[in-house]
């Protein structure tokens, strides 16, 4: 039953349009206990040891939890990955999808594709699940078939962005997902003032899928963000 607010009530007053409320302490508590919401094991704390040691940037636990949520959510049998990195995002994908399901996996590193393939085989992910492909994604990418993919997950060169968003859009089915990592990039993507190529790049990634008629999307405010948009 709706309730009309009584006169001892509090009510804060809707923010006008195009405005946003205020960053406040609690806020930024409250999004720090998202990110860790969702606990990892062993093995993923491995492999986010061997990207520390490789000097590698892994995704946050948060965004983790989230691209496994993303996985399940479209019953993921076929998942394509842009940087592989030591194997955080690939078994939390490999986590959320059917047991029958195969990451494909890309990354111009192979030494880093060696850390990811011991973590899959320490998280027990059998040999066939994941399909290890050493190069440049735009190299790659364009090998791939089309709609053969439920989520395409681009963690890979920012500068490359709006090519792995036309390539996404070749490689998935319909209602499948595209998942950009990092558009958020430490905040430089909403701060004013000159911005180095690849925020330039972001912003403009962000205004395509945004605009795109061919695509429902979304911005996740976990880890340094995450785009996310279904192809209709």
């Amino acid at each position: 039953m709706c309730r009309f607010p009584a006169a001892t009530d509090t009510v804060t007053p809707r923010q006008p349009r195009g405005q946003e409320r205020a960053i406040t302490g609690n806020r930024l508590t409250s999004w720090a206990f998202a990110d860790a919401f969702v606990s990892e094991d062993e093995v993923l704390h491995w492999a986010r040891e061997r990207a520390r040691e490789a000097g590698l940037r892994s995704v946050s636990r948060g965004t983790g939890a989230a691209l496994r949520l993303l996985a399940a959510t479209v019953d993921a049998k076929s998942v394509a990955e842009i940087g592989t990195g030591t194997g955080v995002s690939g078994i939390h994908l490999l986590y959320g999808m059917r047991p029958d399901g195969v990451l494909t996996t890309v990354d111009p590193e192979p030494e880093h594709q060696q850390f990811a393939r011991q973590a899959f085989r320490a998280a027990g992910f059998a040999s066939n699940r994941a399909r290890f492909i050493p190069g440049r994604a735009l190299d790659v990418l364009p090998r791939l078939a089309d709609a053969g993919y439920d989520l395409v997950f681009c963690d890979g060169d920012r500068l490359e962005s709006l090519d792995y968003l036309a390539e996404s859009l070749r490689l998935l089915r319909s209602g499948g997902l595209v998942v950009f990592e990092g558009v958020f990039a430490n905040g430089r993507t909403v701060e004013s003032g000159p911005q180095p190529t690849e925020v330039l790049r972001l912003r403009e990634l962000l205004r395509t899928v945004r605009e795109s008629q061919e695509l429902v999307p979304s911005l996740l405010p976990v880890g340094d963000g995450l785009l996310c948009a279904v192809k209709r």
